[in-house]
């Protein structure tokens, strides 16, 4: 079987092949695609190689697309599905990371903590400062996947009221389990002093948070996005911040790189990182691990993990 893994240029091909080569020593390692026909029948790539109908159509033999991540937007699934492939991701390896980048957020608005930072290094010294416990308040998670879950699991410590919304409901022991309530989107909006997002990216939930959704939320509520940008209409929420003291902890945008003259990185009530919540260097090694992982079991005719289709 012939197999070729796929790297963004900012990740040397060099270092990742040392390690799958004492696995996989037949694995190709590039880290882009040429204007040329491929004879990979397995093909492993990160969210940040664009896989359309152009770039499959160079591999004719194509059996397997291992995506080493959560998403798999990059990828023209009908495309995979006309070829007969499958399609695998590895939704496991950083859910514990982007959940604690969300507390992390989550904790730098309520404890007010730039602003602190700011003022001592201008040389000033606050008697007072709005910051805020989290104990007592109402945390709302839209979409209960696996980081979804990890999310709730570290907020029990934080004695929290926590409440989700999903299509699928947990069955009644997961819940109790996890000290959650399912409620209506609706009703999630309107009664969180935290939202955070955890949808994939589908026709169906792209824009999902505009003008009705953030109008639903708390004056001075903490909005983040860790997902995907292109839940959310940018322009609907810029305006949220602007009149109704939104705070907004951002991870994801709908392009990437941003638009740095966006109003976004003007505002002192956001938070930006350049989606990178799932990116630590304990998940990295997971996702390396799980992703040869479950190529073998492929290699080997045994049913792969986390199969899309």
């Amino acid at each position: 079987m012939r197999f070729l893994t796929i790297l963004p240029e900012f990740i040397p091909a060099s270092t990742v092949k040392e390690t799958v080569s004492k696995i996989l020593p037949e694995m190709v390692i590039v880290n882009s695609l040429d204007e040329q026909k491929y004879d990979a029948e397995v093909v492993v790539a990160t969210t940040f190689t664009k896989l359309g109908k152009k770039e499959l159509e160079r591999f004719p033999n194509l059996k397997y697309v291992q995506i080493a991540s959560t998403g798999y937007d990059n990828v023209d699934v009908e495309e995979v599905k006309r070829k007969g492939a499958i399609l695998c991701n590895i939704p496991t390896a950083n859910k514990q990371s982007v959940a604690e980048h969300v507390i992390a957020f989550t904790l730098q608005f309520l404890k007010d903590t730039i602003f602190l930072n700011n003022e001592l290094r201008n040389r000033n010294w606050p008697m007072l400062t709005g910051s805020r416990d989290l104990e007592g308040k109402v945390f709302g998670i839209v979409g209960m996947g696996m980081i979804g879950t990890q999310l709730a699991k570290r907020l029990l410590p934080f004695n929290v009221t926590i409440l989700y919304y999903d299509l699928k409901r947990l069955s009644e022991e997961e819940e109790e389990g996890l000290g959650v309530n399912f409620v209506t989107l609706d009703y999630l909006l309107s009664n969180s002093d935290i939202i955070s997002l955890h949808l994939p990216l589908t026709d169906k939930t792209r824009n999902m948070f505009s003008e009705k959704e953030f109008s639903m939320m708390k004056d001075g509520a903490i909005f983040i996005n860790t997902a995907r940008g292109e839940l959310v209409d940018e322009n609907s929420l810029i305006s949220a911040i602007r009149n109704k003291g939104i705070k907004a902890g951002l991870d994801v945008f709908s392009k990437e790189p941003p638009d740095f003259n966006s109003p976004l990185f003007a505002m002192d009530n956001v938070l930006l990182s350049p989606h990178i919540a799932g990116v630590t260097i304990e998940s990295q090694q997971r996702f390396l691990t799980d992703t040869i992982s479950n190529v073998l079991r492929f290699a080997q005719g045994l049913e792969p993990l986390y199969r899309v289709f």
